[in-house]
């Protein structure tokens, strides 16, 4: 099998659980340079929330935050964005509320929460590297939101809101769980499966040698598209079954791993 690219998920897969990236990551990546091979990152993440990662891996190729709501370019030019409609994001907000989920929105490189102590403000705050905007209304910027993100430390509830919010929402928005207790409501087209394809063609790479490689249930849109596909160890029971082969976690270096073993040695996949 030909691999011309690879895309890989943030949290969970190309960061250990400090969010860092390793120094044998940076390897692996640097070697897939070398071999032509081009990588590319994309997360639920804001794209500004994802700079931290352009030096150290020495990115060129897009940056896709928002599940494939933004595409910019490592100077955070924009290439291309998809809003979600502000009818879509009243509704989003209206279901969390209902449901006792506490609510993020993000516009742009804004972040905005109504509860600065509320659950995982300060986790995001270390993962992202800026800080969330204190608002008790979101105001205008609901004609501007890239992601609606419901937030609870219920897991079931969320894999509940996750069906039903989908349903409630219809055709206008793509809602997944990006992590247990985080729901993000994003633009339709702004899922990574779609986003995939976008990245295909950025990269002037054909989708069938693509390889893709993540941890989460909004990795396996990724999944059904990429010519290859790798879960992370640490991925549940239902995300490993849905990729062709699996790696170990991202605090062993899985990906660096994947890397090795799959795209430069050569071995048969």
């Amino acid at each position: 099998m030909k691999i011309s690219a690879m895309i890989s998920d943030v949290d969970g897969t190309l960061v250990n659980d400090a969010k860092e990236v390793t120094e044998r990551t940076r390897r692996a990546v640097a070697e897939l340079g070398r071999r032509g091979i081009a990588f590319a990152a994309i997360s639920g993440r804001p794209p500004q929330g994802m700079t931290m990662l352009i030096e150290p891996l020495k990115l060129t190729t897009p940056i896709t935050g928002f599940n494939g709501g933004v595409f910019a370019r490592p100077d955070m030019s924009l290439i291309e964005e998809r809003v979600l409609p502000a009818s879509t994001v009243r509704l989003a907000i209206d279901f969390f509320d209902r449901h006792g989920v506490e609510v993020w929105l993000y516009s742009g490189n804004t972040w905005m929460v109504r509860d600065i102590n509320g659950s995982h403000v300060e986790r995001e705050t270390r993962a992202v590297r800026f800080p969330a905007t204190v608002v008790k209304e979101f105001g205008a910027t609901l004609e501007a939101a890239h992601k609606v993100v419901g937030v609870s430390d219920d897991h079931d509830l969320m894999r509940r809101c996750e069906t039903e919010i989908q349903a409630t929402l219809g055709p206008g928005a793509s809602a997944s769980l990006s992590q247990p207790y985080y729901l993000d409501v994003t633009h339709p087209q702004a899922n990574k499966g779609a986003a995939v394809h976008a990245l295909a063609k950025l990269l002037q790479v054909p989708i069938g040698e693509v390889a893709v490689i993540g941890d989460s249930n909004n990795d396996i849109g990724m999944f059904e598209q990429g010519g290859l596909s790798i879960a992370m160890g640490n991925a549940s029971d239902r995300v490993k079954s849905k990729a062709r082969l699996v790696t170990a976690s991202n605090e062993e270096d899985g990906l660096a791993q994947a890397i090795e073993r799959y795209l430069l040695d050569g071995a048969k996949t």
